[in-house]
């Protein structure tokens, strides 16, 4: 049986990396935790739910939202993690990539976003936060990623006009702006070069990303932010 839990969490893509440490994070924090993503398993902890789907499809939006309420009755944060990258020459982009990145990073947004904003203004208040990328803000020669900049981007302008629509409503919007992280995504003999991308000199952690999401979980009078945790990138290289 569950125990009492006081606010509750909805991470999307949280089976691994980023995902997974923020379903750990939210925790510690003593959340109750809705957690989708394709292929996560079941959880013996019985304040996380787990929601397998397609956050493109937007029935996984309805099913995962409709499952934390059932099982915690409301839904206070939502954490838009999922994301696919796909770097390409702009030229070299195939239709499945173009439906494939959007499915995710915007289609994957919007529905879930407008449920789980439904059941914060029923409850008078709630946080959403984007996992958005340096690259929509500042281009870089050494990444072509147009697709990146396309959807990313957009999240992060949606992440402000939310933040503006529902300041005088108790809901936040904001959102993190990542560098390179070092997650099963990318290959360990790739690390090094990835590295060199940020004037820092070393890749992002998910300790890294995972302590931003809780500062602006923590943070109630910022709003509409797009706090980049990049190893500096988004200054200048």
């Amino acid at each position: 049986m569950s125990t009492q839990v006081q606010k509750v969490a909805v991470v999307t893509g949280a089976s691994q990396g980023i995902g997974a440490g923020l379903v750990t994070a939210y925790r510690k924090l003593g959340y109750g935790v809705v957690a989708t993503s394709r292929r996560i398993p079941a959880s013996d902890d019985p304040d996380i739910v787990t929601v397998q789907g397609d956050i493109a499809d937007r029935t996984t939006a309805e099913r995962v939202i409709s499952a934390g309420v059932e099982r915690f009755g409301r839904i206070d944060t939502l954490v838009n993690n999922a994301g696919i990258f796909v770097a390409k020459p702009f030229t070299n982009y195939t239709e499945d990539d173009y439906e494939a990145v959007l499915g995710v990073n915007l289609d994957g947004f919007f529905r879930i976003t407008q449920l789980a904003v439904q059941r914060m203004l029923e409850q008078g208040g709630g946080h959403v936060v984007q996992i958005t990328s340096t690259l929509a803000d500042r281009a870089s020669s050494s990444v072509t990623s147009v697709l990146a900049s396309l959807t990313k981007g957009g999240l992060q302008s949606a992440t402000k006009a939310l933040a503006i629509e529902y300041a005088g409503r108790g809901i936040r919007s904001n959102a993190v702006a990542l560098g390179v992280v070092k997650t099963p995504m990318h290959s360990e003999e790739h690390h090094a070069a990835l590295a060199g991308l940020h004037p820092l000199g070393r890749m992002g952690e998910v300790s890294d990303i995972v302590d931003a999401v809780v500062y602006l979980e923590n943070a109630p009078f910022v709003t509409g932010e797009i706090l980049h945790v990049d190893g500096g990138q988004n200054a200048g290289s």
